[in-house]
């Protein structure tokens, strides 16, 4: 009659001492660079981002004024900023000197 018995498994032995397995200096500076790098990417997405909302406001204010021209210039009537009278005084000539008004 054949018994097969288990046969042992070796335990692993330690052969370098897990204090001395570090990252070091090296390993220091590397993650202060990637820190660096992040925080000047996010810091620069941030200013991008503000930049365009901002253009965003400004270009919405310019539509609301153009529109609001618009419709005082449909509300005014067809004929109201034709005469000489209306447009002088609306648009003054360039060369003249505001001063001697």
């Amino acid at each position: 009659m054949l018994v097969f018995t288990e046969t042992p498994m070796p335990t692993p032995v330690m052969t370098v001492e897990p204090e001395s397995v570090t990252p070091g200096f090296i390993g220091f500076a590397a993650i202060v660079v990637v820190v660096i790098a992040v925080i000047l990417l996010i810091w620069d997405m941030n200013r991008r981002i503000r930049r365009v909302r901002y253009r965003e406001e400004v270009r919405d204010e310019l539509d609301a004024e153009e529109a609001a021209i618009a419709e005082e210039g449909s509300a005014a009537g067809p004929g109201a900023a034709t005469s000489p009278e209306a447009s002088a005084a609306d648009n003054p000539p360039e060369n003249e000197d505001p001063a001697a008004r």
